[in-house]
């Protein structure tokens, strides 16, 4: 990704009136976020349908002075822009409609690992809350050593998880609601400091964004998002955990609550997710592998296909094998782009290639080649 694209990327984030997903629209139609800024007078050519009213947004000198400021200061402090398009953003996260067009990140996971939790809950947590975060992670070490757990780095279950992932030796990455000029709140600047040797920080906020209330509600979109499944731990009847769940399942994504006592005021939004059949119900990290089907992922052995047998490839199916075979497990919006072919038939094309035996679906959507 050019220095140019992702400037005009974070540019594009700063132009009032322009949403996220009208961003996202026109750099798909443009092909670059550079383009939209450098070629804004031929436009009308080059993007179907857009409107004068947006190419006169789009001429906004102040925004490129921010967004070159922004660069800069990540460049000196290390910190990666991660674009939309670039292979290294969160795949899963960019299924979403609602995605953020670029991410900071300052850390040392891959983001795009093969299985992806997040873990939320109240910030009010009681010692049954904190104890189940420390089993559950302990467990789920011993069951799946390479997962990526996902939480908010607030007070409450949040700290605990991202704590208990640390000690159990598992990656985890913190999701802000500001820029990463900052630590919030700062009680927990040390874990976020050890976070960075194992996991991450990461935001699509800029820096000097302060941690206003309406961006936590945006930043839980981007834990939902990332994540294969979503795990509550303790919630009163409303609160911030409750609403990443519900984003959890408006992405189509598993979600897990632990139950408490009825009388507990912090179980009550976990019990009803429970009743409402808008969460499984678990107590154990056994329980949740199992759920996610990862016991049986870790236990499969592969069976060897002889492609020589499929000598009948389309040229489309055989550069999907080529790519699965050259970089790893993949999903889908990851061929997508390295393909260039469109998500309609990227699907035909897996399901055949499925149907040939020559791949098989993973968890979190994952295609492998056997």
């Amino acid at each position: 990704m050019t220095d140019q694209e992702i400037i005009a990327s974070i540019a594009l984030t700063q132009i009032p009136g322009v949403g996220l997903i009208s961003a996202r629209n026109l750099i798909n139609s443009a092909g670059s976020a550079e383009v939209l800024f450098s070629h804004r007078t031929e436009l009308s050519q080059l993007v179907p349908g857009i409107t004068p009213k947006i190419v006169d947004l789009l001429n906004c000198p102040q925004a490129l002075l921010r967004a070159e400021a922004e660069y800069a200061f990540a460049q000196k402090n290390k910190i990666s822009c991660i674009t939309i398009n670039d292979e290294a953003y969160p795949s899963r996260l960019r299924e979403c409609p609602d995605a953020p067009i670029v991410l900071f990140f300052k850390g040392s996971t891959d983001l795009n690992t093969l299985r992806v939790i997040s873990m939320v809950g109240t910030r009010n947590s009681t010692d049954y809350g904190q104890r189940i975060c420390g089993d559950f992670m302990a467990d789920l070490k011993a069951l799946c050593p390479d997962v990526l757990v996902v939480s908010g780095l607030a007070y409450g279950i949040d700290i605990h998880a991202h704590r208990a992932a640390l000690s159990n030796r598992l990656a985890t990455v913190g999701v802000l609601a500001h820029g990463l000029d900052r630590i919030y709140p700062s009680a927990h600047r040390r874990t976020a400091v050890e976070m960075l040797d194992n996991g991450g920080l990461l935001t699509e906020f800029l820096s000097e964004t302060n941690p206003d209330r309406q961006n936590f509600v945006k930043r839980n979109r981007i834990v939902a998002g990332m994540s294969d499944a979503t795990i509550v731990i303790e919630s009163a009847v409303k609160g911030g955990a409750l609403i990443t769940a519900d984003i959890a399942q408006s992405y189509h994504r598993d979600c897990f609550a632990f139950p408490g006592r009825v009388a507990d005021e912090f179980s009550i939004g976990c019990n009803n997710l429970i009743k409402e059949n808008k969460a499984g119900l678990i107590i154990s990290a056994e329980d949740f592998v199992k759920a996610m089907c990862w016991d049986a992922d870790s236990k499969a052995v592969p069976v060897a296909v002889q492609r020589q047998l499929f000598v009948d490839f389309t040229e489309e199916e055989q550069l999907v094998v080529d790519i699965l075979s050259k970089k790893g497990d993949s999903q889908i919006n990851s061929l997508v782009v390295d393909t260039d072919i469109p998500v309609n038939k990227m699907n035909a094309l897996l399901f055949e290639l499925e149907m040939k035996g020559v791949i098989r679906v993973l968890a979190g959507g994952m295609y492998q080649l056997l």
